[in-house]
């Protein structure tokens, strides 16, 4: 018995298929092999389009078949994780009406700004969990106020996961988790914002219906299983957006459980039973993979927007294309601290964390005679372990409780230089496991498709490739405050810790 996992990410889409038994992925494949292009029409603008997503999907499930390692008609459930806040709208015929606006984007931070004040911050924070933001529902705002004739055509507004699922099935469904992403669910009253819908003048009818991520969304249909090689009827029945789907990939489902990730993006996401909010809304709470109305699991997302495309842009504008294993062997040269060259990786639009500013990417103290490329090379990766510690005490100022953090070998967790930043600079431990997206996505079908009872019961066993305690957190921390001194000088604040 074979499960399949999808995972719909910014730089490429990834499938695994995965044996029931086991829990072991059999093959994996992505494409396209190198990163997908971003549409940047504008300066802080980010979009991509939905039709390049499901094609990229289609040639990676032809790609995973070609290597022959299973029957296709094994396959029993289809589990999508996907990036996170971005905008898919569609019209009553499943077409697409405009490229997604994805969640790098910052063209919504003012129009979220301003529904933060009109509805009132103690109301949002205690109802959304957040500030409207930058996030999908103030970019729906955004079409509404700048494309008129396009929002006229909306039949329903999707996250990339639920159109992703649409195109397999013909369904169109929606989570709780989905739409708290979104920031379009007041989890006081267990509904979608009312606040939402008359701030922006939005219609309760563009919303799908609404099902739990663990659920059927839908059954593959015939012609798009004879196209996929797939068997028809085959349910979808798990999704998620990316962060909580790589939290349940490495058993992160219950209080004080910690996940990271670093990917486009990096992520540190915690769950909590406790509705906590950050007065700044600079980290965020949404629902849980696991979260219902009668037990509270929510997780804390602390996302910085320029981890692994900092590195990215590293590698292609500094190291020539060099491979990641040639960066990171140059990078591991240079001793701790890059001889005193520092890198602010925010160069991705605005950041939550920086209560929504596009500060850019700046290098500091750059000496000719002395730095070389694996001073760069160094000093990026530092860089981003750096904004995440910055992050992480934000987080625990407002009550998370950190003592270890789990995360999938993947990304940049594949990386020396950046795990011993990571490490020694949070001075927390830090568990590796063999699990990426995809996988996750693939076990947890598994649960309506009634192979496993639980989650718990379907990610039970795991255990940690490797744990990575912390050894030189003094010398860590001097280069850390260094690079947060840096840093609030550019944020032109004081230093609250």
């Amino acid at each position: 018995m074979l499960l399949m996992g999808i995972d719909i990410g910014t730089s490429f889409i990834k499938v695994s298929v995965v044996d029931a038994s086991s829990r072991k992925p059999i093959v994996s494949a992505q494409y396209p092999e190198n990163e997908s292009p971003l549409i940047t029409h504008q300066p802080g603008w980010a979009e991509q389009s939905p039709e390049m997503w499901w094609q990229n999907l289609q040639l990676a499930i032809h790609k995973a078949h070609a290597q022959k390692k299973y029957d296709p008609f094994d396959i029993v459930a289809i589990g999508i994780a996907y990036q996170m806040h971005g905008l898919v709208l569609v019209d009553k015929d499943q077409h697409v009406l405009r490229d997604s606006i994805i969640w790098c984007d910052s063209r919504a931070v003012e129009i979220g700004n301003n529904a933060f004040e009109s509805i009132g911050k103690d109301k949002c924070l205690t109802h959304l969990l957040n500030s409207p933001g930058n996030f999908t529902a103030s970019k729906l705002a955004w079409v509404k106020d700048n494309e008129p004739d396009v929002y006229d055509q909306i039949y329903k507004v999707m996250l990339p996961g639920d159109y992703i699922a649409m195109r397999l099935t013909g369904s169109i469904t929606t989570s709780i988790s989905a739409l708290s992403e979104g920031i379009f669910w007041d989890f006081k009253k267990g509904q979608l914002s009312e606040d939402i819908l008359n701030c922006f003048g939005f219609d309760k009818a563009l919303f799908p219906e609404i099902k739990p991520v663990s659920a059927i969304h839908g059954l593959l249909t015939t012609g798009i299983a004879r196209s996929l090689s797939l068997k028809p009827g085959i349910p979808v029945t798990y999704k998620a957006g990316d962060q909580p789907n790589n939290a349940l990939s490495v058993n992160v489902f219950d209080p004080g459980e910690v996940a990271a990730t670093a990917g486009t993006s990096a992520v540190i996401y915690g769950v909590s039973d406790r509705i906590t909010t950050d007065p700044q809304s600079r980290v965020n709470t949404f629902a849980h993979v696991n979260h219902t109305e009668s037990l509270n699991r929510l997780g804390i997302l602390l996302c910085i927007n320029g981890a692994g495309i900092m590195n990215s842009w590293i590698r292609k504008n500094v190291a020539g294309g060099n491979a990641y294993q040639q960066i990171d062997a140059a990078a591991a040269s240079v001793e701790a601290g890059s001889a005193g060259l520092q890198i602010l990786p925010f160069g991705n639009g605005a950041e939550r964390v920086l209560n929504n500013r596009n500060l850019h990417a700046r290098f500091y103290n750059i000496d000719l005679n002395k730095h070389s490329n694996a001073h760069l090379f160094r000093a990026s990766q530092e860089g981003i372990a750096f904004a995440l510690r910055y992050g992480l005490d934000i987080m625990r100022s407002n009550g998370l409780e950190v003592t270890t953090i789990r995360a999938g070998m993947a990304n940049m967790f594949k990386s020396e230089v950046f795990i011993d930043a990571f490490v020694n600079t949070t001075q927390l431990p830090l568990q590796l496991y063999q699990s990426d997206g995809s996988v996750g996505a693939a076990i947890a079908s598994g649960v309506a498709a009634a192979v496993y009872t639980s989650f718990k019961q379907a990610f039970e066993g795991m255990t940690a490739l490797k744990v990575v305690e912390p050894f030189n957190t003094d010398n860590y921390e001097v280069h850390y405050q260094k690079w947060k001194t840096l840093l609030l000088s550019e944020l032109n604040i004081q230093d609250t810790h």
